[in-house]
């Protein structure tokens, strides 16, 4: 009979008091489910491993994370625990369908809901400039939604190749371009500007300032405890430096981000 949920899949095969603490959370990417398990559940791994697919039928992978995200293009290494061995998939949102392979490029299903706020606010009309766009998941989102002319802009080579391939598959118009933000945005001009890299994104605001037209917005991710007032700071004085007024429309949380932190996007009007 299949369990009705993790905890009762693990019961019998792990103590009582290693179920109360062991990681039951995981992302879901397609049918992979990417777990982190704590060094000191590790000998558990595969059993937990197995508990997941027992619960969750449409998962045919579990893998679970090694290590931080790392370099240029923010990989993780990731260990393969059960169901098929395969570190690809499809994963659905929002009427989009995206080629997966979480060992070449970054992404993120817990972006979704963002994804979504962010396309319901452009219109036919704007040009939008993703920067860090990956595999294509706000480009791609926005273009088959608002029909909009969207630009994306990424230095990993595996990842535009798949955001190639997930243009076709969902029969949308974006404009690739392979290449680092910092050159290759250099005297693009859109209405709309996405800022996904929370950690770093700061070091290219200026850029972005410089890229955006009258009246334009944009949408800047970064990292930040609950106090959201740094990160509008940071926007304020890049209008600053470049002689232009500029008006924050929203501070918002989108997801936690690790203890006591939270990835947040500052909505602002340039003028």
């Amino acid at each position: 009979m299949k369990p009705k949920n993790l905890k009762e899949a693990l019961s019998g095969k792990i103590s009582k008091e290693e179920i109360k603490t062991i990681t039951k959370s995981f992302d879901t990417i397609g049918s992979i489910a990417i777990i982190e398990v704590p060094e000191e559940h590790g000998k558990n791994k595969i059993v937990l491993a197995d508990a997941i697919m027992s619960v969750n039928k449409s998962i045919k992978t579990v893998l679970m994370k090694c290590g931080e995200r790392e370099g240029e293009f923010r990989l993780r290494n990731y260990e393969y625990l059960a169901g098929e061995k395969t570190f690809e998939t499809i994963h659905r949102e929002h009427g989009c369908s995206f080629y997966v392979d979480v060992r070449k490029a970054y992404f993120s299903p817990r972006e979704s809901t963002e994804r979504q706020h962010i396309a319901d606010a452009v219109s036919s009309s704007e040009r939008v400039l993703v920067m860090f766009a990956g595999i294509g998941p706000f480009a791609i989102v926005i273009a088959k939604k608002a029909r909009a002319n969207v630009t994306a802009v990424e230095i990993n080579p595996e990842a535009v190749k798949l955001m190639e391939k997930n243009i076709r598959l969902n029969k949308t118009s974006v404009v690739t371009v392979l290449g680092d933000v910092a050159e290759v945005c250099k005297g693009m001009v859109a209405d709309r500007i996405l800022m996904p890299l929370p950690k770093h994104a700061d070091k290219f605001l200026d850029l972005a300032v410089g890229c955006i037209a009258k009246n334009g917005v944009i949408h800047y991710y970064t990292v930040s405890g609950d106090d959201t007032k740094k990160a509008e700071n940071e926007v304020l004085e890049a209008a600053k430096r470049a002689g232009r007024g500029v008006k924050i429309l929203a501070a918002r949380k989108v997801l936690p981000y690790s203890p006591r932190l939270w990835k947040i996007c500052i909505d602002a009007e340039f003028k």
